[in-house]
């Protein structure tokens, strides 16, 4: 789901962001923070753009067709209703 390069590349910034100091550790840094960063976006429950997609395809249809049955209730009721205030 995540390019294996963009974590990659945010792994290698935040261990090139260790004080100079640290230089020693800084492989074994890059390779925790890789680990780190694999494993939390892996646990976030996200859906890829392709499956968002379809779900917003799907909403869109879904309203417009709650949209054309709450003018069809409408027409109905207004109809249902007319005759009683006629009688009345």
């Amino acid at each position: 789901m995540f390019d294996p390069k963009a974590i990659d590349d945010i792994a290698s910034r935040l261990a090139n962001a260790v004080p100079p100091g640290l230089n020693s550790l800084k492989e074994d840094l890059e390779k925790t923070f890789h680990a780190i960063l694999q494993g939390a976006l892996g646990k976030l429950d996200l859906v890829t753009r392709e499956e968002f997609e379809v779900q917003k395809a799907v909403l869109a249809k879904t309203r417009t067709k709650l949209e054309d049955l709450e003018i069809r209730v409408a027409a109905l009721e207004k109809a249902a209703s007319g005759p009683d205030l006629q009688s009345g």
